[in-house]
């Protein structure tokens, strides 16, 4: 649902000083092929994505992209974003602040536009790893927006999310010196992927998003958050289990409380969280005994670990906030209108949402028009974990890895040619 690293800037952040070499042998055999200046830029992009401020080839030999803020409006709504463009020496017009629906540019300047959708941080769209992310992008040609939603920086998620992804996205494609030949996508991560697919099949988008990225994203909503609560998944009929990161509880938490009537239950779960934060065993029932009975079973949720008890204490969150749940489990939809190609790429470490969601979730649209990357080794949910470049692990197991990675951003970057 969410994570204290929900961006690329981290899911890709790794040592630079190695990855040229870890990269070489695989890309002279890669370099055979049918575009082997995009299979350099795209190593180029991922060395980037490592450097993070340090320096880096994309950062020597590209401009410094052009950071945005602006308020756009759709349909009589108002929004707030991020836009980076491509440098001015690409011939790029920065947008001036006073404009309220600013872009200016010289035409093909960006060769392809997308949409980067954080997931619950509390810093959302200036959270630092999100704009790196976004700047790495502008730097290999993408017009990016990144849009202020204000659930996802509140650590709540709510249905609304995603219309305003859908708006960003409508803004975005409608202008052709972004997004030209209507080259447009959406790129997101963890909790983000199911409002992502859900604005993609809004009727008045769907034919025009040709493309989504999703990291650690879910299928079967109730099911990635018996996972986040237990720890417990299953594939192929065998029960696994990996301790969960907490982060995926704060969400269910702090989601709850625009279901509850009382307003002292925010200060106490904010109490439990602060106590928990020092103290991961602490003991919440004496904190519990003050909540009202909705909250309490929310809370009764939140701490449950017996994945069998699941689904008798789901069903007893408030009615408005399953309801609510239901309409962005993307299992309850029908992804066979989805019209968008589908890159999606999931750490077999995950431990906020389980890298059988990624399966399913391929498994539910038209065959052949999703990708899948599973990551053995090196990602957990979006932060990466590589061995010494000098030992057996790297060469057997992160190897193979890193290239998967890098495949999955030569793909993105194929998206900007004509006719993808």
């Amino acid at each position: 649902m969410a994570d204290r690293s929900m961006t690329a800037a981290r899911f890709f952040c790794f040592g630079r000083g190695w990855i040229v070499l870890a990269l070489a042998i695989p890309l002279f055999i890669v370099l055979a092929g049918c575009a082997p200046a995009r299979h350099y830029e795209a190593a180029r992009v991922l060395q980037d994505l490592a450097a993070g401020a340090a320096d880096s080839r994309l950062k020597q030999t590209t401009p410094v992209p052009l950071r945005q803020a602006l308020a756009y409006t759709v349909a009589g709504r108002t929004h707030h974003a991020d836009l980076y463009l491509p440098g001015p020496l690409a011939g790029c017009v920065a947008p001036t602040p006073a404009q309220s629906d600013p872009v200016s540019g010289a035409p093909g300047c960006p060769r392809a536009a997308l949409v980067a959708v954080p997931g619950a941080v509390p810093l959302g769209k200036d959270d630092p790893r999100l704009v790196a992310f976004a700047t790495t992008l502008a730097r290999a040609g993408f017009a990016v927006l990144a849009p202020d939603i204000r659930g996802f920086r509140e650590l709540r998620i709510r249905p609304s999310d995603v219309r305003e992804i859908a708006d960003a996205f409508t803004w975005l494609a409608r202008r052709p010196e972004l997004a030209p030949e209507g080259r447009a996508g959406m790129f997101a991560f963890s909790y983000s992927v199911g409002p992502a697919l859900l604005a993609a099949l809004e009727d008045d988008i769907r034919d025009q998003v040709r493309f989504v990225v999703g990291v650690g994203g879910y299928h079967d909503l109730p099911r990635a958050m018996r996972f986040f609560t237990t720890g417990w998944f299953e594939h192929d009929g065998q029960w696994q289990r990996i301790t969960p990161d907490d982060t995926g509880r704060m969400v269910l938490v702090y989601s709850s409380l625009d279901y509850l009537a009382g307003g002292a239950d925010r200060a106490v779960f904010d109490r439990m969280v602060a106590l928990r934060t020092r103290d991961p065993g602490a003991d919440l029932s004496p904190l519990a005994a003050d909540l009202s009975l909705d909250a309490h079973a929310v809370y009764a949720l939140a701490v449950n670990a017996d994945p069998a008890r699941f689904a008798g204490l789901f069903a007893r969150l408030p009615q408005a906030m399953r309801a609510d749940i239901e309409l962005l489990d993307l299992a309850r939809h029908d992804l066979r209108p989805l019209k968008a190609r589908l890159i999606l790429v999931h750490g077999r470490n995950d431990n906020l949402i389980p890298w059988p969601e990624s399966l399913a979730l391929a498994a539910a649209v038209p065959e052949g028009q999703a990708r899948v990357f599973l990551i053995r080794r090196v990602l957990g949910h979006v932060d990466l974990s590589v061995s010494s470049l000098l030992s057996w692990r790297f060469w057997r197991e992160d190897l193979p890895d890193l290239l998967r990675l890098w495949r999955v951003i030569d793909l993105l970057l194929a998206e900007r040619e004509a006719g993808a």
